[in-house]
């Protein structure tokens, strides 16, 4: 069976969990490069805070997602909130970026029906898109561990952009009221805290590095992952 994605580019599946790709107009890299797979989220509603159990979820199907490097999953997006809770809408998407060598770990999670608290979603067949450069990047929620406070968290943060090689420059993002966009997740009980963050001025090079890499903590929980803005 052959996978499509929509850069002209194919992905086998073969025995053994690992793929074949046959490539147009894609450089190989020395490293397994990263893609990202668009799952269409079919249903009523969500949690607003539903990262960690949406990888509870996924983690239930597939278990070799708890030790999988390189893993990153977004939180649902284009939902509507209302009423404590989101929306879904037509366009609302499940975004997984990971190697491409591991596709046929989250490949077959087409079709599943996941439980997100009260509120039960079944996933569509994903569209799979090479990570593209832009110059702009922004983090909906960066955590770092131990940096509560906004001029420690964007100090912890440039370290670690700068222990990545990565320039540019960086701010904590801001609501339509002019305060430091703070956000906070769930997990397992204990509330974590972070903030919004953006990168401007990124060359290509460093633009990729950083959707490849993230920084910051919880990135399997729709943390510190950074998409073009």
């Amino acid at each position: 069976m052959l996978i499509h994605t929509n850069q002209n580019t194919e992905i086998e599946p073969s025995e053994g969990h690992g793929i074949n790709i046959r490539e147009a107009g894609v450089q190989s890299s020395p490293e397994v490069p990263l893609i990202e797979l668009s799952f269409s989220v079919l249903g009523q509603a969500i949690p607003v805070d539903h990262g960690y159990e949406l990888f509870s979820a996924l983690a239930h199907f597939q278990p070799k997602l708890h030790d999988l490097e390189q893993l990153s999953i977004q939180t649902i997006t284009n939902t509507t909130y209302s009423n404590r809770s989101l929306l879904l809408s037509k366009r609302s998407k499940l975004r997984i970026r990971l190697p491409v060598n591991k596709v046929p770990l989250v490949y077959p999670l087409a079709g599943r029906s996941l439980v997100l608290g009260v509120n039960k979603v079944r996933l569509g067949i994903p569209q799979m898109n090479w990570l593209q450069s832009a110059r702009t990047l922004y983090s909906r929620m960066v955590v770092i561990k131990g940096q509560e406070q906004p001029e420690l968290f964007l100090k912890a943060a440039q370290n670690q952009l700068q222990s990545l090689g990565i320039k540019g420059e960086s701010r904590i993002s801001t609501g339509s009221n002019g305060l430091f966009n703070r956000k906070t997740v769930k997990v397992r009980g204990y509330t974590v805290v972070g903030y919004g963050l953006e990168m401007v001025n990124l060359n290509d090079e460093d633009s990729l590095k950083l959707q490849a890499y993230g920084i910051g903590g919880k990135r399997k929980m729709g943390c510190g992952i950074f998409v073009p803005k």
